[in-house]
């Protein structure tokens, strides 16, 4: 179809029943709405005559597993209901446009970018290209495509705009030219590829997985090119509660030091024992060399691999507690997963600024607020700047809410609902 009939088709309720079950019965309006909007937007910039199809990715939010996944270990993750969508049309070139809502287009020819390129380092087309790049590599077709995004993942909210917008390259490309065959676990492993190798940023795969292949899941990246990911079947709101994230506005254009240092320090005690990762390493025998390590390596990086091996853990226990219904032993874990992330995986701020403290601010007064009503409260996604993650009881939601945006600004306290679907074509 092109513009106009995609219009008229979404308008006669010919993709409600998609809408319906990617974002709930309640939501299909205003996704009718956004996706129409969304059409006018790709027809005044690439033209009203193109055939065009609809395509969605979500993002995501990590319910267990703080840095863990980037040393093999453990996480639970889910795709939510704020997504990036987007309308493409192909090309017959080797060229891709994508407009993304309030950011310059990027053109990128992927005849020509096919190598990394320092001086990209960061950009949107460096992710471009890298997921062409890594597409060829694997022996998946590519082509070129115009296309518009526009996406209510707010950027640096630790909701993972940046997974969810490399999944949309590669999930655009997976429809568009290889009939859906490439798998969205797939999808993921080289979004990884392309922002480890191309936009210069090194990372863990839970973004892009659970971005990919949504509901609640549970990954071991004991094996990261073939990670173990088990659907885990429980309705958070069905219980009674709200899963809430509230985006304190810190910037994170400046943390990717403090990103990296996190990986890059765990793996520094890992290469004590001869390993590339702390999976591979014995709990036991890193706390026999403490004292070693203290001067090799330094006690923040100590602190960080301890960190690890007790999340990992949780996370195992995070997971067994949602397949039993047990919704109290799961916010015991949150609580102890938080706790351990402020004193010793140490990412609730950045030492580069500290009189920015947005999520400790957040953290304590949801601590103030929750203690005594229920639910539980962490540190959310990568940290230094962004989100924490709250568990609210719906009879508290609008209060925690009320709290929550009075200090930190009108809407920045996120209502979400888990939603089954990822990297999808719409229609």
């Amino acid at each position: 179809m092109n513009t106009n009939q995609m219009k008229a088709h979404i308008a006669n309720g010919g993709i409600d029943a998609v809408l319906a079950h990617v974002y709930g019965d309640a939501a299909v309006s205003a996704q009718k709405t956004r996706y129409s909007a969304a059409i006018d937007e790709f027809a005044a910039i690439y033209g009203a005559d193109r055939e065009i199809s609809l395509y969605s990715v979500a993002g995501r939010s990590e319910l267990s597993g703080n840095h863990t996944d980037h040393n093999h270990g453990c996480v639970v993750a889910a795709s939510i209901d704020l997504d990036i969508i987007a309308v493409a049309s192909a090309r017959e070139d080797s060229v891709i446009r994508i407009k993304s809502e309030g950011f310059p287009e990027d053109v990128v020819d992927f005849s020509e970018y096919t190598a990394p390129v320092e001086d990209k380092f960061g950009s949107s087309a460096s992710i471009i290209a890298g997921m062409c790049a890594g597409f060829t590599k694997d022996g998946y077709a590519i082509g070129g495509f115009d296309a518009y995004t526009t996406s209510n993942v707010l950027k640096g909210s630790g909701l993972s705009s940046s997974a969810a917008f490399e999944d949309m390259v590669g999930n655009i490309l997976n429809h568009m030219y290889n009939d859906g065959k490439v798998d969205n676990v797939e999808i993921a492993k080289l979004a990884q590829y392309s922002e480890n190798v191309f936009f210069g940023k090194p990372c863990g795969l839970m973004d892009q997985v659970a971005c990919a292949v949504g509901g609640i899941v549970a990954i071991d990246f004991n094996d990261p090119k073939a990670p173990i990911i088990d659907k885990v079947a429980f309705d958070i709101s069905g219980a009674g509660y709200n899963l809430c994230i509230v985006n304190t506005g810190g910037n994170h254009a400046d943390l990717t030091d403090d990103y990296a240092s996190v990986p890059a320090e765990m793996k520094a005690v890992a290469a004590h024992f001869g390993k590339a990762v702390l999976r591979d390493v014995d709990e036991g025998k890193l706390v026999a060399e403490i004292p070693v390590l203290r001067e090799k390596v330094g006690d923040r990086a100590v602190l960080r691999a301890l960190h690890f091996f007790a999340e990992n853990k949780r996370v195992a226990k995070q997971k067994e507690a949602l397949l039993g219904g047990d919704l109290d032993a799961f916010f015991a874990e949150v609580l102890a997963s938080g706790k351990s992330s402020f004193c010793y995986l140490q990412n609730v701020y950045t030492s580069k600024n500290l009189s920015e403290q947005g999520l400790s601010l957040a953290l304590c007064l949801a601590e103030q607020y929750l203690a005594s009503k229920g639910g539980a409260w962490r540190v959310h996604g990568g940290g230094f700047a962004g989100t924490i993650q709250a568990y609210v009881s719906m009879d508290e939601v609008d209060g925690f809410k009320t709290l929550m945006d009075s200090v930190f600004g009108e809407g920045k306290c996120i209502v979400l609902r888990i939603r089954p679907e990822g990297a999808v074509k719409i229609a």
